[in-house]
């Protein structure tokens, strides 16, 4: 299946954080917190203004980004749980 976001909001997969802490400890999956660091699989065409200028987004697919806890929709397709987020949601872009 082949999905578009619309508009100013992006597709993105969670990048997992590590199953280790930086001392050696090792995370359960409960105590684990949901990564707020994400690839953008793809992304809307940006924003149209009042006056019908398109303001494109500053994401591109492929991106690395990092965006706000509780941001965005979650969604499940072709079995895989990805985050639909708005570009006013996304912190920064990584690296």
């Amino acid at each position: 299946m082949t999905f578009r976001p619309l508009h100013d909001r992006v597709l993105v997969r969670r990048i997992e954080a590590a199953d280790k802490s930086a001392g050696g400890i090792i995370v359960p999956d409960i105590a684990k917190e949901k990564p707020q660091e994400g690839e953008i699989v793809a992304a809307g065409t940006g924003v149209k203004a009042e006056n019908g200028v398109l303001t494109p987004l500053d994401l591109k697919a492929g991106d690395r980004i990092l965006f706000g806890k509780w941001s965005g929709s979650e969604i499940r397709l072709d079995g895989e749980d990805l985050l639909i987020v708005k570009e006013s949601d996304v912190l920064g872009v990584v690296g």
